[in-house]
Formats: structure tokens, C-alpha cells, sequence
């Protein structure tokens, strides 16, 4: 903590030297986020929700009605498959994800229709075995 303002010290000058000083001392240098550009540019338009939003962000939540966020747990789990490193990796995140969808047909959940149905496993295989044999030809 720093000691009050000297009387007599104009505010401006007696903060420009306690930065000063604390940049000669290194006290700015292991700060998160040192020498990275602000998060807020200014280039969007103010939002009152900021905060909020920049909170389930960083917390992973989401606000999508469960039907929709099962959609995109689906598209993603399709998309981890075809990076997959194995065959049995590709199943497991497959065969996790049909789970749910599963799941959500037998008891449809709020929102949106759901839309989807479980993967073809052995398809999705194939695909993966494709791709992996155009890159490695």
C-alpha cells in the first residue's frame, strides 16, 4: 500500500512518480495479462450483460435450451471423433454422445425438437479410416 499525498504535491505528479517507481521496482512485470492487449477494444457496442456473459465463458456455461445444446454436444463430438487418434477412441466419443441422444428421445427434453438420431458408429469408423488413409497416401 502506498503512503498518502503529501500536501502541497499536485495528485498528477505525486501518481506518475508512484508508477514510476513501482515500474523501476518490477512490481507490474508478473501481472496476468502483462503486456497484452485489453480485453474490451471499444470496437462493440457497450452491453450491460458484459459481465455476465464474460462469466459463463469462463465457467463453460452455457444458456442454450437443452435440446439445441445437445445438437452442438453432438456436431462436436462428431467433429473430436474424425481427430481421433484410434479406432477405439473414435467409438468411445461416439458411442458416449449416442448415449444422451438416446436419452433425449426416450424423454424428449424442453426447448427445441431435438432432431437428431444416434450415430452409425461403423460409419463414422469408415469415414475415419478414410480420411486417415488419404493422409497418410
Amino acid at each position: 500500500m502506498t503512503e498518502r499525498k503529501p500536501p502541497g504535491v499536485s495528485f498528477e505528479s505525486w501518481v506518475d512518480k508512484q508508477i514510476r517507481e513501482a515500474t523501476e521496482r518490477g512490481d507490474f512485470k508478473d501481472l496476468p495479462g502483462f503486456g497484452e492487449p485489453l480485453p474490451d477494444s471499444g470496437a462493440e457496442p457497450y452491453d450491460e450483460m458484459w459481465w455476465i456473459k464474460g462469466k459463463m465463458h469462463r465457467e463453460g456455461l452455457s444458456c442454450l435450451p437443452p435440446s439445441l445444446a445437445l445438437r452442438k454436444e453432438a456436431e462436436d463430438a462428431l467433429e473430436a471423433a474424425t481427430r481421433a487418434p484410434s479406432e477405439a477412441a473414435v467409438r468411445r466419443i461416439i458411442e458416449s454422445v449416442n448415449e444422451k441422444i438416446a436419452a433425449a428421445i426416450r424423454r424428449p427434453p424442453p426447448g427445441p425438437l431435438l432432431g437428431l438420431t444416434p450415430y452409425d458408429v461403423d460409419a463414422v469408423l469408415r469415414d475415419w479410416r478414410q480420411a486417415r488413409g488419404e493422409q497418410q497416401a
